[in-house]
């Protein structure tokens, strides 16, 4: 209970900061409107088009087994802990204007292609959340029952009838939800529009949020502006959760899903290049990190090793403050009705780091110098943003202890710290780690509040990657991009490893 009251103050105290200097009788400004619209728009688009190329990818992984299936949803995973100024390095690697892509162009004789502006926003949006959007997809398809596609077998029906019977109402349940939530996260972007947006016409609300706070040190606009962040991004996160449905279809008989339908070669055909191109699609880039950040490893100057520290002991204190607010948060939900998890996710949904930074900014600077502070104010934002997540996966965790052993605990008598230690922490381990290692990678890989606070002597590594960006040293940042992407990797297995450590079953 005090944890939860402890983050949702964290907020709220930001909203105050955020409010007591938002010029709200100035009104909006004709570039304010245009960041609104072309945050709007990017989103849309990158929503649907996530969605949209995500069926099929899911579908294919629903209905085919061959051998390394399960490494392939695996590594859907993977640009979900990956660093985002990673990604948008190895994209530029790709598609920009001297990458894979337009070489191959111009090998071609064809015109090349530009990755600044929306289409690159919009492409490296797609490229996180096409792996999100394929996986809980194919999480919906595999909750259908085997008897039902058994049925479909037994009463010969063609693949576009079995679409029609089965598919299509469950993709009407599923993806209005799965939009809604990329919609949110994609609004709250902003190291992607940092890097590869820019300029009057691909500038989202969070990029003028920073350019009015670093450039212009305009408090009062970029108050006004988080504040109406909060209200967009907020507004999205209620939908979202509303329209995100529990799939739950009739009972089945719990035998293992096996599909006799599309066993054509047209349709064997068309689900292996849905998973091949999203595979490539996925890789590339990462891919592409590894090779040029290996020929640029010897020019990378000290100042690199030294954010890397920097981050590493971020991370490790993201980490601390996340589990001393998790595991209390996460007792107290799973003690009491369900539903209440959705509710404190939506705060990390709809409360960007970028407003809590520039409402605590608001209410630091008065007091004391906000650069001093620049770190642990990183490390405490970042654990907020990761405590939806972990309560996702400790909540129900806990929940299954309690059920299981509820009575018997009881019987003992234990209770407080004793049922924690013997009997909730032990059987609760690998999560615990999980959520640890989530927490780690996302604070190494974070570009977000740390760009406003930090001043030219500290820096953690993504910031040091983006300024040498920024200078056009671009060996130097993939060098710095190879080790963003080792220290993220590392830090995830690490802790999700320890977690697994001589647990039984694992």
């Amino acid at each position: 209970m005090a944890a939860a009251a402890l983050v949702v103050a964290a907020i709220l105290a930001a909203f105050a900061g955020v409010l007591s200097r938002a010029e709200i009788a100035g009104g909006l400004s004709t570039s304010d409107w245009a960041a609104i619209r072309f945050t709007i728009l990017q989103a849309l688009l990158s929503a649907a088009i996530s969605v949209v190329l995500a069926v099929p990818v899911a579908r294919a992984l629903a209905r085919r087994r061959f051998p390394g299936r399960g490494l392939v949803v695996t590594l859907l995973g993977a640009p979900f802990i990956l660093p985002v100024i990673v990604a948008v390095l190895g994209l530029l690697v790709v598609f920009g204007r001297s990458g894979w892509v337009n070489a191959g162009l111009d090998l071609l004789g064809l015109p090349g292609l530009s990755i600044y502006g929306l289409h690159g926003v919009v492409l490296a949006h797609v490229f996180f959340n096409l792996p999100l959007a394929t996986r809980l997809l194919l999480q919906a398809w595999q909750s259908v029952p085997s008897e039902r596609f058994r049925l479909v077998a037994q009463l010969d029906l063609a693949p576009r009838a079995l679409f029609r019977a089965v598919e299509w109402p469950l993709l009407k349940q599923v993806v209005p939800g799965v939009f809604a939530l990329i919609f949110v996260i994609c609004l709250t972007s902003f190291a992607v529009a940092l890097t590869l947006g820019g300029g009057p016409r691909a500038t989202t609300i969070e990029l003028a949020i920073y350019q009015a706070f670093r450039f212009d040190f305009d408090l009062g606009r970029a108050a006004m502006l988080s504040l109406l962040q909060l209200v967009l991004a907020g507004g999205a996160a209620v939908l979202a959760l509303g329209l995100l449905p529990s799939v739950s279809p009739d009972a089945g008989l719990d035998r293992p899903l096996q599909r006799w339908d599309a066993r054509g070669g047209t349709q064997r055909f068309a689900d292996g290049v849905s998973i091949l191109l999203a595979l490539l699609f996925l890789l590339g880039p990462i891919l592409a990190v590894v090779l040029r950040g290996v020929a640029g490893l010897a020019q990378v100057p000290a100042s690199v090793w030294q954010a890397a520290a920097t981050s590493l002991w971020v991370a490790m204190l993201s980490v601390a403050l996340l589990m001393a607010l998790a595991l209390p948060m996460a007792g107290w939900i799973a003690g009491r009705g369900r539903g209440r998890v959705e509710a404190i996710g939506l705060l990390g949904l709809s409360a960007s780091p970028l407003m809590i930074g520039t409402g605590w900014f608001i209410l630091i600077n008065p007091w004391a110098d906000p650069q001093a502070l620049a770190l642990p104010v990183t490390a405490l934002v970042n654990a907020m943003m990761a405590l939806p997540f972990a309560l996702r996966s400790l909540v129900p965790g806990i929940r299954d202890v309690l059920r299981d052993y509820g009575r018997l605990a009881a019987t003992l008598g234990l209770s407080g710290w004793a049922l924690w230690r013997w009997l909730i922490l032990p059987r609760l381990r690998p999560r615990l780690g999980f959520a640890a290692g989530l927490a780690a990678a996302l604070s190494v890989g974070d570009l977000g509040v740390i760009a406003l606070f930090a001043d030219p002597d500290r820096a953690t590594l993504p910031l040091q990657m983006y300024r040498l960006m920024g200078a056009y040293r671009m060996e130097a940042a993939a060098g710095a991009a190879l080790i963003l992407l080792s220290l993220a990797l590392l830090v995830f297995w690490v802790f999700d490893r320890g977690g697994r450590w001589h647990h039984a079953g694992t």
